[in-house]
């Protein structure tokens, strides 16, 4: 397949570019999604007219992004935390790890785990007041870690849970480089399993995880990248069938023109469970490469596209922009959105921290 004008057009991407593209990129998507998470097409529709919602320009006051933005910035910082006791030679449980970063994150949205519950240690990124807001929080993620338990993925604390939530905090973990793909698929769904125990969220997050890793470290084209995804997530002992033909479908609708929003909710749902936003997301980013002259643009239609749907709005347009920020690194992000973010320097911050713990600073 020949390459996008997009892509074509597009400088050389540096991998610091690619990790800074993916969390700014994700947390623009959420925020521009999350202006109509409570809505369908139609009260959409009403709200921004028969085009629906078009820029970050139209919300009616500041501009927040949602706990799916706050979570993978302290997936980050999980990392982050796990890098330095490598670094500094001591080996470390990187699930639990994130479990703590987890429990942290929780306290900042005033729950109180069980009492079995640990208390970690604070970390810089708990004193950010901006991640100190409850927005639209997944319901499994609360729930999960308020137990008190560490969930595993052979003992979940929500074995039915399959939401996004674990999802859209999960871009992270494709960022690492120096580690083999399949780490990043393991690593992703062992944190998946902290808080959501259903395949249909375990192997959507650690599917999501390693397309990020094929694009940011590997630097595949966007469709080769999508293509290794779905492979690997076909060698998944236990499969799920509806996950793959989620991404079956999207990867056939994305060589024709875009459909319609009802159209597209009858052929890939609504982003309900992990596996639904996965695959819009990955139809958004997909349908709109081709005609788009520069990666400002296809950014642009293709978050359009993952919003202005009847289902979770935030969840499939914080994954595609993810995407598309590994794909083209900060080159994709609109200048406009980004002097209308909420706290573009934290995020920024929390990526050259990761960046300086795996040796990536350019």
């Amino acid at each position: 397949m020949e390459p996008s004008p997009a892509a074509t057009l597009a400088a050389p991407v540096s991998f610091a570019s690619r990790v800074q593209g993916a969390l700014m990129g994700g947390a623009l998507g959420d925020s521009f999604g999350y202006l109509v998470e409570a809505d369908d097409v139609a009260a959409i529709r009403a709200r921004f007219g028969s085009a629906g919602l078009l820029d970050l320009s139209q919300a009616p006051g500041p501009v927040h992004f949602s706990a799916a933005t706050q979570l993978g910035l302290y997936t980050v910082d999980a990392l982050v935390e796990a890098l330095e006791w490598a670094n500094d030679g001591t080996a470390a449980d990187e699930t639990a790890i994130l479990w703590l970063a987890y429990l942290r994150w929780l306290s900042t949205q005033g729950v109180t785990p069980s009492a079995n519950a640990p208390s970690p240690q604070p970390r810089w990124i708990d004193a950010q007041e901006a991640l100190r807001h409850r927005r639209g929080a997944d319901t499994a993620c609360l729930s999960g870690l308020a137990s008190g338990e560490m969930g595993t993925r052979g003992r979940p604390v929500n074995p039915g849970a399959k939401g996004s939530g674990s999802l859209c905090r999960s871009a992270p973990f494709g960022l690492v480089p120096h580690i083999p793909a399949e780490a990043v698929y393991t690593l992703s769904s062992n944190g998946a399993a902290l808080t959501h125990g259903h395949a249909l969220a375990l192997q959507p997050t650690a599917a999501f995880s390693w397309l990020i890793h094929q694009l940011a470290v590997e630097a595949l084209p966007l469709r080769a990248a999508a293509v290794s995804m779905r492979k690997r997530a076909g060698a998944e002992t236990a499969a799920s069938a509806d996950l793959l033909d989620g991404l079956d479908v999207a990867l056939e609708l994305s060589t024709a023109a875009a459909r319609e929003p009802a159209e597209l909710s009858s052929a890939l749902g609504t982003g309900a469970d992990a596996g639904e936003a996965l695959a819009i997301a990955l139809y958004a980013v997909l349908v709109t490469e081709a005609a788009a002259s520069s990666p400002v643009e296809h950014f642009l239609t293709a978050i359009r596209i993952a919003a202005n749907l009847d289902g979770a709005s935030s969840s499939t347009a914080s994954v595609a922009g993810n995407i598309l920020g590994a794909l083209y690194g900060e080159d994709c992000l609109p200048q406009a959105w980004l002097s209308l973010s909420e706290t573009p320097g934290l995020i920024r911050s929390m990526g050259q921290q990761l960046l300086k713990v795996t040796g990536s600073e350019d």
